[in-house]
Order: C-alpha cells, then sequence, then structure tokens
C-alpha cells in the first residue's frame, strides 16, 4: 500500500534533484521574497494613522514584486523536467495579477480588495504545499514550505470569515503575516543554500 502511495506522488527523480540545486543556486531569490515580506510588514506597523487603502495599495506593490521574483525563480530553475517547478510560475503570475488588479481597482470598496487578498494568499498557500509535496524526495526541510503554505491558507480564511473586522485590527493581522511569512521564507532560503552547487 506504500509502495502505492509513492507511485502516485510527483514523480521528480533526477529532474527533481536538479530543480532543487536550481533553486538552490538562486536561494538569494527567495531572500528577497522574504525581506520584502517583512519590510512590508514592518511598514504597516510603523506607519502612523495608515488606512486600509493605503495597506492595500502598498500590498499590491508588494504581491507585484512577489510575483515577479516567483516567475524569476521559477526560469532560472532550469531542470530538464518543468513540472516540479509549475508551481513556483504559477504563484508569480497570481502575485503580477494581484498587483496589477489591485492598482486597477483603486477605487473599489476595500471590503472587495480584502476579499481579492484573501483569495490571493489562498491561492498562493495551495501552491506552496504543492510545491513542498513536489519536493519532498528531495527537500529535507520542505516543512518550512508547508507551514509557509499553511500560514497562507490560514490568513486568507480569516480574511474571508472576518471581512469587517476594526481597521486597525486588520492592519495588525495584514502586518504579522507578512513578516512570519518573510520570516519562513528566510529560514527556507538559507536551507536551499545548503543545496547550492559549489
Amino acid at each position: 500500500m506504500a509502495d502505492t502511495h509513492a507511485q502516485t506522488g510527483p514523480n521528480l527523480g533526477l529532474s527533481g534533484s536538479e530543480v532543487l540545486r536550481s533553486l538552490a543556486d538562486n536561494w538569494w531569490l527567495l531572500l528577497l521574497r522574504g525581506i520584502a515580506a517583512i519590510a512590508f510588514g514592518v511598514l504597516a506597523f510603523f506607519w502612523p494613522g495608515l488606512t486600509l487603502v493605503t495597506l492595500t495599495l502598498m500590498w499590491g506593490a508588494y504581491a507585484l514584486m512577489d510575483g515577479v521574483i516567483a516567475i524569476w525563480a521559477a526560469f532560472s530553475a532550469s531542470g530538464g523536467d518543468a513540472r516540479p517547478r509549475w508551481w513556483l510560475g504559477l504563484s508569480g503570475v497570481a502575485g503580477i495579477l494581484a498587483g496589477v488588479v489591485t492598482f486597477y481597482y483603486t477605487g473599489t470598496t476595500t471590503l472587495v480588495l480584502l476579499t481579492f487578498i484573501a483569495v490571493w494568499a489562498i491561492i498562493i498557500g495551495v501552491m506552496q504545499i504543492w510545491g513542498a509535496i513536489a519536493l519532498r524526495k528531495v527537500l529535507q526541510q520542505e516543512w518550512l514550505l508547508i507551514c509557509n503554505g499553511l500560514l497562507s491558507i490560514a490568513f486568507g480564511a480569516i480574511l474571508l470569515a472576518q471581512p469587517g473586522t476594526g481597521a486597525l485590527a486588520l492592519v495588525w493581522v495584514i502586518a504579522w503575516y507578512a513578516i512570519f511569512f518573510g520570516c519562513l521564507y528566510i529560514a527556507l532560503a538559507f536551507k536551499l543554500k545548503q543545496y547550492k552547487r559549489a
């Protein structure tokens, strides 16, 4: 039964190892994503009089930058098989679309924009968990990617469940999410660095 389960999972083989090494060679891209997330969260905490509209626009800029870096990382991971890294490219596309839509619909109500952020977070979380599953045979610290995915899904679920929460509470929720998200990304980046080719 265990053998059957192993065969139904993503079949990475040598290409999975190659993708992992390619991602490791570009570990600094993941580090950049983590730093950007932490910077966004800290700025949200310490910006006096920050409104939800301003926060949402800041988030749009972050999502756009994060998406570009994710796509860059996906193309830099030049393994022979694209399947193990499609999740990375897809999360990048989702980030870019999220950023563009946020800026395009600036006049939309805060409730709609928060719902959009929540959906984006859930999609990103699912992609990260899938990425961890796809690389689990070659990445010993896949739990960091799983934690990041679970955190994103939980964040999105909280926003969807309580969209009418006070503005200050929502700012804190989004800021804490960004900081924890960024810390996990930075930890994963340094773990990937260990696989970097000499």
